[in-house]
């Protein structure tokens, strides 16, 4: 499962964040997750589920197919991510 704090370079390690802060993208959407993991083939499914760290709070997470480690499959999401970003800012210029 890939929750946005995994992948999220604001969010310290106690935070939740999961991967390098060099892998990790600012405040990562799930949609943004859901396209990512669709492109990677990872056949995304959403869920509302409350993070254990932050208990109190209601979020959605993204159920996804592993492409190896957990790790790896988070650096290939938050990579994806980020490509989605850069082609939707040339799209905009």
């Amino acid at each position: 499962m890939v929750w946005p704090a995994y992948i999220d370079a604001t969010l310290s390690r106690g935070e939740g964040r999961k991967v390098p802060i060099r892998d990790a993208v600012r405040k990562p959407r799930v949609d943004e997750i859901v396209e990512a993991a669709k492109r990677l083939g990872l056949n995304p499914e959403v869920e509302d589920a409350k993070h254990p760290r932050r208990w109190w709070e209601q979020r959605q997470r993204v159920i996804v197919d592993k492409l190896g480690s957990k790790l790896e499959t988070l650096r290939a999401v938050a990579a994806e991510v980020r490509r989605i970003r850069e082609e939707r800012k040339r799209l905009h210029r």
